[in-house]
C-alpha cells in the first residue's frame, strides 16, 4: 500500500471514531456490544480478512472466548480459553503486534497451540481491555495467515477501540447491576413484589396457552414481630435471609419463582404442579423450616411458618384472584393454629 493510501485510510478510521463511540456506548446489552466491537475491529482493522476474537476475562483474569468474526464462517476456534499470545497480553497488560509468529523471539514455536497451527496463523495484533480503574476486562485480538498483515497504526487504532470498549463494558455491567437491584429484594435477594407480580401474570398466560396448571404458595412467618421485639431487627433480618435460603435450596431443582411479598411474607410459584403435589411440596418446606436450628443472641430458637396453597386455573381465573385465594388459604392456616399448610 502506498504511503498516501495508508495515510488516507488512517485518517478515515479516526474520522469514524465519533460514530463508533456513539454506536458502542448506546449498547446496554453485553451481546450487542460484543457484536459491534468485533464487527468494527474485523472490518476497519482486519479488512474483513482472517479472524477477530473477543475474550472476556473472569475474576481470576482467565480469558474465555465470547465473540468472533471470521473470514471463513465455517472455521471453528478451538482455543476457547486463549493461547500463548493471549496469556502474554494478560501477563504484561499491554498490546501485542506479531509480524511472524515463527520469527518472534518472545514466543517458542514449539508451544503454539494446535488451534494456531491448524489455522496457519502467521501475524496477529492483540490489545487488553482495561477499565479506567485498572481492572482487566478482556482481550480484543485479530490474526491472519499472512505475515506482516498488521501495522503499528493498526495496533494504535485497536488500542483506541479497546479504550472505548472498556468504558462501554463498565456501563453494561453497571446497567445489569441496576437491573438486578430493581428486580431483587436487597435483603433476601429474592424477587421483589412488583417483579414477581409481573412474572406471575406471564406465567398464568403461559399456563392457559399450554393448558397446564400453576400452583402458588403464600408463606408467612409465625409471630415474626416477637423475634424483632425480643432480639432486635438485625436478628429479624437474619431469620428472613435464612428462610429465603432454605426456600431456594429446597426448590432448586424445580421450575419456580420465589419472591418477598411483604415484611415477612413470601410467595412461590410451582409451574406444572397440581394442588395435591403443591400441598406435598409446601408441607416438606414447612417441616424443613420448623426443623432449622437458629441461634439468636446465643439462644437456640426455632421458626415456624403458615403456608396457603391455591392453583390456577382450578381456583382462580387470573393472577390477581390466585393471589387472593392463596392469601385467604394462608389466613386460614393461621386461624387453624399456625405452623401448617392450608389449601383453598
Amino acid at each position: 500500500m502506498h504511503l498516501r493510501d495508508s495515510l488516507r485510510e488512517k485518517v478515515s478510521h479516526y474520522q469514524q471514531l465519533k460514530t463508533i463511540i456513539e454506536q458502542i456506548n448506546q449498547n446496554l446489552s453485553l451481546d450487542s456490544l460484543a457484536e459491534d466491537l468485533v464487527s468494527i475491529a474485523f472490518s476497519l482493522v482486519g479488512k474483513k480478512k482472517g479472524v477477530c476474537i473477543l475474550y472476556l476475562t473472569d475474576k481470576e483474569s482467565r480469558p474465555n472466548l465470547f465473540k468472533t468474526k471470521k473470514e471463513n464462517k465455517d472455521l471453528i476456534i478451538k482455543a476457547k480459553e486463549g493461547d500463548i499470545f493471549d496469556f502474554w497480553v494478560i501477563k504484561h497488560a499491554t498490546s501485542l503486534l506479531v509480524e511472524d509468529i515463527h520469527k518472534d523471539f518472545r514466543f517458542d514455536p514449539d508451544k503454539l497451540s494446535a488451534d494456531a497451527i491448524q489455522r496457519g496463523i502467521l501475524s496477529l495484533i492483540s490489545c487488553p481491555i482495561i477499565s479506567p480503574n485498572n481492572r482487566f476486562l478482556g482481550i480484543l485480538r485479530l490474526d491472519n495467515p499472512k505475515a506482516s498483515f498488521y501495522t503499528q497504526d493498526d495496533l494504535r487504532f485497536l488500542l483506541t477501540l479497546c479504550d472505548i470498549a472498556a468504558v462501554a463494558l463498565e456501563n453494561v455491567e453497571l446497567f445489569v447491576k441496576t437491573q438486578e437491584l430493581a428486580i431483587h429484594d436487597e435483603l433476601t435477594a429474592l424477587y421483589t413484589k412488583g417483579y414477581f407480580l409481573s412474572r406471575l401474570k406471564e406465567e398464568c398466560l403461559r399456563t392457559t396457552r399450554h393448558n397446564r396448571m400453576l400452583s402458588l404458595l403464600m408463606l408467612d412467618i409465625d409471630y415474626f414481630k416477637n423475634y424483632n421485639d425480643r432480639f432486635g431487627h438485625n436478628v429479624g433480618d437474619i431469620v428472613l435471609k435464612t428462610l429465603s435460603q432454605i426456600m431456594v435450596d429446597s426448590l432448586r431443582d424445580r421450575d419456580v419463582l420465589i419472591g418477598r411479598f411483604g415484611g415477612e411474607e413470601f410467595v412461590i410459584t410451582l409451574c406444572d404442579i397440581d394442588k395435591d403435589k403443591a400441598k406435598e411440596i409446601a408441607e416438606d418446606l414447612r417441616k424443613q423450616i420448623e426443623e432449622k436450628r437458629f441461634i439468636l443472641r446465643r439462644q437456640e430458637s426455632h421458626v415456624t411458618v403458615s403456608i396457603g396453597v391455591a392453583t390456577f386455573p382450578q381456583d382462580a381465573k387470573d393472577e390477581n384472584e390466585l393471589i387472593m385465594k392463596a392469601d385467604k388459604a394462608m389466613y386460614l392456616a393461621k386461624v387453624k393454629g399456625r405452623n401448617r399448610v392450608w389449601c383453598i
